[in-house]
């Protein structure tokens, strides 16, 4: 009797336990939101800019466009366009406690449906400020990652391209304005334009600025003008084994 009496309040205690234990997780319901949020984020094949310049997976060139003009064709679609193109994800996203703690769903995740490229933004208790920072950033993505074949037999530099090169470049005619830098919304374009030169005579700078009708220090300039244009450059390049630019 003595030995079913002990057994009895050993089982009652550990389902008293397990019971305690059970509850916790189930009511710390951020628990798995931010295991799931975690996991989502940190796949090694997606993309995600949170704030700032974009974090590169090992290698950005992960998507060739299907023709020669599809890449290119994302960037100049309107944001309601370039939207129908997306799923959008909403979440509660970490920061500090008290009064101003973010309550609402207003971080927005943007998955770019044709590509998978992901973009988010979460810095803001805004969810319409948060959509429209993502969906820039999701431009940039699209600049940077999605690359268009060209033929380079027969290639002319597109106009987005030769706004954003240098005045001393010998193909540059007077109709191309003064020239475009990073912080022009076009600037984007030009850049998905001189990512798809450079992917195309395989990371050489020296070969690409000969398209260009620059030097290779004036193109390496230009190329470190940007970060997210130089990180891009230097994933490539150590791709096919050429030293980072500097």
């Amino acid at each position: 009797m003595a030995m079913a009496a002990q057994l009895a309040w050993k089982s009652i205690f550990l389902i008293k336990f397990a019971g305690r234990s059970i509850s916790r997780i189930s009511s710390n319901g951020s628990c798995m939101a931010n295991y799931r949020h975690s996991f989502f984020c940190n796949s090694p094949n997606t993309t995600t800019i949170t704030s700032g310049r974009p974090q590169f997976p090992r290698c950005c060139f992960t998507h060739r466009a299907a023709s020669s003009e599809i890449g290119s064709k994302y960037l100049e679609l309107t944001d309601e366009e370039l939207m129908k193109q997306c799923e959008m994800d909403t979440f509660k996203s970490s920061g500090p406690g008290g009064q101003h703690r973010n309550k609402r769903e207003s971080a927005v995740r943007l998955k770019h449906l044709p590509t998978g490229i992901i973009s988010q933004a979460v810095e803001d208790r805004s969810q319409h400020k948060n959509r429209a920072s993502a969906l820039k950033r999701l431009r940039t993505l699209l600049a940077l990652k999605v690359r268009n074949a060209l033929d380079l037999d027969a290639y002319s530099p597109p106009h987005e391209l030769l706004q954003i090169l240098p005045p001393k470049s010998t193909i540059r005619g007077s109709d191309c304005g003064p020239q475009i830098g990073p912080n022009n919304p076009k600037f984007i374009l030009g850049m998905q334009a001189l990512l798809d030169l450079i992917f195309a005579v395989e990371g050489s700078i020296s070969e690409a600025a000969k398209f260009l009708g620059l030097n290779t220090g004036a193109l390496s300039r230009l190329i470190l003008s940007d970060d997210s244009l130089r990180m891009a450059v230097n994933e490539l390049r150590t791709s096919k084994g050429l030293k980072p630019l500097k």
